[in-house]
């Protein structure tokens, strides 16, 4: 079972790892963005130079430097010149919220229903292949991240989820699963659990991870799965919820025909 320190640097490699497809700055940007915003780049953290960066992201030198550019036009990373200087991660809540809101606002339900059962697949595998496999120690390190949870706001939440899913899926013993449960925490932690802000969503958070340490203790796979699925489901439905919330209060006085998204034609 893999240490914290181990997690934490597996999930850095997800952060600066090949990009997919074309290597447009947009990408770099975005990368770095979710990675600052889920707290894996943290404050104050200096980040890897223009070209150390193309060549970990397989991108060109230029490409990187236009990122690292709209990185600091949106506040999120500040630049030092000389012999210690460099590109370091300024982390701003108020910031992140305001990022996080926006790409909120910039997805469509259709995509965030995408988004949600992407993630629910793998998350859900994880979970049936987890009850299947986990040992006496397994079941207590679950155990253990319950019992050290902050419920007390969101972002000691998000991270109780966060290590309760890396776990999860560590102990499904699958390398590919735990790849891909890294690589959606790094790019959809923050926006998938926003829901946290609220105290029922924390609670809830709290009665689904008891619910597949039952299930991983009494060897229910499917349990596990169904579980593990409806949380996400239930994260997603309140995404498209806020998100109508938000386009309605940008809209006050268009109606609901001003919140349909274009992938979903007209409203009925």
């Amino acid at each position: 079972m893999p240490h914290a320190a181990g997690r934490t640097d597996a999930t850095r490699a997800v952060v600066f790892a090949p990009l997919e497809g074309a290597g447009r700055a947009e990408l770099v940007e975005q990368r770095i963005t979710d990675a600052i915003v889920a707290g894996v780049l943290r404050d104050g953290e200096r980040l890897p130079s223009e070209s150390e960066l193309a060549r970990s992201l397989g991108v060109a030198v230029v490409t990187a430097r236009e990122a690292l550019v709209s990185l600091r036009e949106n506040g999120l990373v500040h630049t030092r010149r000389g012999r210690d200087g460099g590109s370091f991660v300024t982390f701003d809540p108020d910031a992140s919220t305001r990022l996080v809101t926006s790409r909120l606002r910039s997805l469509s339900r259709v995509e965030l229903r995408d988004l949600g059962l992407h993630y629910a697949a793998i998350a859900g595998m994880a979970a049936e292949v987890a009850a299947d496999r986990a040992s006496e120690d397994d079941l207590a390190s679950l155990i253990d991240i319950d019992a050290r949870a902050d419920l007390g706001e969101h972002g000691g939440a998000r991270r109780a989820v966060a290590r309760f899913h890396l776990e999860v899926a560590a102990i499904s013993q699958s390398p590919r699963l735990v790849q891909e449960e890294l690589r959606l925490q790094a790019e959809a932690g923050p926006l998938l659990w926003m829901c946290l802000r609220e105290e029922d969503a924390r609670d809830r958070s709290r009665i689904v991870r008891l619910d597949v340490i039952e299930a991983v203790r009494d060897v229910q796979p499917e349990h596990a799965r169904r579980a593990t699925a409806e949380h996400f489901a239930g994260a997603v439905q309140w995404l498209i919820d806020e998100k109508t919330r938000i386009d309605l209060a940008a809209h006050p006085a268009g109606g609901e025909a001003s919140v349909a998204d274009p992938a979903e034609g007209p409203p009925a």
